[in-house]
């Protein structure tokens, strides 16, 4: 720490994790949550059709990680809708992202420039919400260290873990597209950044918290931009998670995407599954990508 402290490190540090999340990173997070909300296929008709839905589909992509984090703590699960001014911002974005004349707001946010910008800011966001989710998971289990991972992950990237339930709240049911199943890179990141500040917690890291903040924060920032901007969804662990998970756990079967259920190891498969077309690896990793954002 003496020499971050003699490199201003430490103050740099300090002074960053003291920067308000509200309004400008809250508005910006907002905005990318139901940005991708929109993406979904179906949901600028469910809009139309069914405001009421679309818009408490909208607040959980935006308040669904603290939800989920009060629930797993025993905590009234509407905590997060306490403060009337956040429920009154993301109602204004949501209906900025799907009512604005001309849907302007939403091609506004969509160049380039600016959604980078918006991505960055939802990254910054997203690391202050794991440091809190540990810390408020510390500060009821003191030694329950999986319970600070949970709660971490939980605040991160709470509203990739609620897709199913946001999109059985649109009447769809796509049991593939659950989180777990096939975590994406902000879910990965999430996760490591949960251990990271569950480690410094513990006192097992020399580090402060504020550093942490500012380690994870660039990282995720950095890649999270470049992949935007090359238009990318494959995740940067790639590399080292798959030998390493080859090592540890064995290979994946090659009919791992399908579960190996309901399905004979020999003879050809049925007609009606011969025709019936699969959605590719690369579709369903940057669909899964999108809502764990």
């Amino acid at each position: 720490m003496g020499l971050l402290s003699d490199f201003g490190l430490e103050d740099v540090a300090v002074q960053f994790a003291r920067v308000p999340m509200f309004p400008i990173f809250d508005l910006m997070h907002y905005t990318l949550s139901i940005m991708y909300l929109k993406h979904e296929a179906g949901v600028v008709d469910l809009s139309r059709r069914s405001p009421i839905t679309c818009w408490v589909c909208s607040m959980l992509c935006c308040f669904g990680g603290g939800m989920l984090a009060a629930a797993m703590l025993g905590e009234p699960i509407l905590d997060p809708f306490e403060s009337n001014i956040n429920v009154f911002l993301a109602s204004v974005i949501w209906y900025m992202v799907f009512y604005f004349p001309k849907d302007l707001y939403y091609r506004l946010c969509s160049l380039l420039p600016v959604k980078l910008f918006v991505v960055a800011s939802k990254e910054v966001t997203r690391v202050r919400k794991i440091a809190a989710g540990v810390a408020h998971a510390h500060h009821v289990y003191k030694r329950g260290y999986v319970v600070m991972v949970a709660v971490g992950i939980a605040k991160g990237a709470g509203s990739g873990l609620l897709a199913n339930l946001e999109q059985l709240l649109r009447g769809v049911w796509k049991p593939n597209t659950n989180e777990l199943l096939n975590m994406s890179f902000p879910t990965k990141a999430t996760l490591l950044g949960a251990v990271l500040f569950t480690v410094e917690a513990a006192g097992w890291l020399p580090l402060s918290e504020e550093f942490l903040i500012l380690i994870v924060t660039i990282f995720l920032v950095t890649t999270k931009v470049t992949l935007t901007a090359m238009h990318s969804h494959a995740s940067p662990f790639d590399p080292i998670e798959t030998p390493l998970c080859g090592f540890l756990f064995g290979a994946a079967p090659p009919d791992s995407d399908g579960h190996g259920h309901g399905q004979s190891s020999s003879g050809p498969a049925a007609p009606a599954q011969q025709g019936k077309a699969e959605p590719t690896e690369p579709a369903l990793r940057k669909r899964k990508s999108k809502k764990a954002e």
